[in-house]
């Protein structure tokens, strides 16, 4: 999922078993909005994905993928990994949110600080040289 200048990620959401899809979409939207306000160069919604069984549509929003592309300047994939963290735990239920870069998948939902933190930390470690 590289890009010529720098990284493009995607970002899947999974909400906790039972969410009402409204609920689930307001989540999305809260997220993408938070990760808009990040010095990225985009966030969109991730295109042709496939809707799981019983779903309406094949809505990305719906399915709650997002992506986005970094620029090369160093700093924002580590922001942007905290601000997902962050969200996560504001969030009442136990959403998680999937990470994927070049088809490495690290999957974020709360857990104790320093659990967060081990994870967070060898994942940025793989990618932090891009």
């Amino acid at each position: 999922m590289g890009t010529d200048d720098g990284l493009s990620l995607a970002l899947v959401i999974v909400p906790e078993a039972g969410t009402e899809p409204e609920q689930a979409e307001r989540l999305v939207r809260r997220l993408r909005g938070e990760l808009a306000e990040l010095d990225v160069e985009s966030v969109g919604w991730a295109p042709g994905e496939a809707a799981p069984e019983g779903a309406k549509g094949a809505d990305p929003l719906t399915l709650g993928a997002i992506v986005v592309a970094l620029s090369a300047s160093g700093g924002v994939f580590t922001a942007l990994i905290d601000t997902v963290r962050d969200w996560l735990g504001r969030q009442q239920g136990r959403h998680r949110v999937a990470v994927t870069i070049d088809g490495d998948t690290i999957e974020l939902e709360r857990a104790s600080p320093d659990q967060q933190r081990d994870l967070v930390e060898a994942y940025l470690r793989r990618h932090s040289t891009r």
